[in-house]
């Protein structure tokens, strides 16, 4: 008897420990707990972003992080009574720190895909946006088609360098992919020293950099890679704060706050 008791005492410890380890995504998430009420208990939404992302989020001269996205995410947290806090991370491995906990939100021109959306849960979408090839001005290359044989650039783990895969278009590019950089301000300096001879990236992002290094330098060819959204990513287990942040950006939508922040960074307003 003592020994039938043992055994099934085992066999439950060892289920109980296969089960609670099962209830892992992989990445560091516990699909079961919505974490609302930490966050609300903290009082912080911790939202990680690419400080070099300009104008969603980005460093200024003085050290300090702004932009678009920044303004939308203060208001749209304060909204839900809390403070929104802003982590730079690795944009590499931004779903890896969403999941394991370190941040609450992924807050930066953020592009709605469907693989990303095996990872993370997605608010409903907030910008239009598509993926632009950017030359230098009088350079040869004029269409999508001219990119053969072209030193191509993208950054690591974005939505140009998914768009491209996509398409098969890398294995058209001298050395057969894209050269890929940490940050868009490092391909847009090949670009500008030659290094490179064509740049993919969010129009939205292509845009400002010209803007800010002068138009006479650049042309945006009328092919590009395909249209998308941006969107913020979520924990699949926080459905809270999900809701929560889709009321909050509705609102402002609707009362033209997200209007008149679109209209500082860009002079129109371009929220959908």
């Amino acid at each position: 008897m003592k020994k039938t008791i043992i055994a099934l005492l085992t066999v439950l410890f060892i289920s109980s420990f296969m089960f609670g380890c099962s209830s892992s995504n992989g990445d560091g998430e516990d699909k079961a707990e919505d974490k609302w009420a930490a966050i609300e208990e903290r009082g912080t939404v911790i939202v990680g972003l690419d400080d070099t992302f300009v104008p969603m989020g980005f460093k200024d001269g003085n050290g300090e992080i702004v932009g678009f996205d920044v303004d939308l995410a203060k208001e749209a947290i304060s909204r839900m009574g809390l403070e929104a806090e802003f982590q730079p991370i690795d944009w590499n491995l931004k779903e890896t720190e969403l999941n394991s906990g370190n941040i609450d939100l992924i807050w930066n021109g953020y592009t709605i895909t469907d693989a990303r959306k095996e990872k993370v849960n997605f608010t409903n979408p907030y910008l239009d946006n598509r993926q632009v090839i950017v030359v230098l001005s009088g350079s040869d290359i004029e269409t999508k088609a001219d990119l053969e044989g072209r030193v191509v650039a993208a950054q690591n783990a974005s939505s140009a360098l998914d768009a491209i895969e996509s398409e098969g278009a890398g294995e058209t590019f001298d050395g057969g992919e894209p050269i890929l950089f940490d940050t868009y301000n490092d391909a847009f300096m090949d670009l500008e020293a030659g290094r490179v001879h064509a740049v993919v990236a969010d129009e939205i992002l292509a845009r400002y950099y010209i803007s800010e290094r002068g138009e006479d330098k650049y042309a945006v060819l009328a092919d590009d890679f395909g249209d998308e959204e941006y969107g913020i990513g979520v924990r699949k287990s926080d459905e809270t704060l999900l809701s929560k942040l889709n009321d909050a950006l509705d609102d402002m939508k609707a009362d033209g706050t997200a209007a008149e922040i679109s209209e500082e960074w860009f002079s129109e307003n371009i929220v959908k």
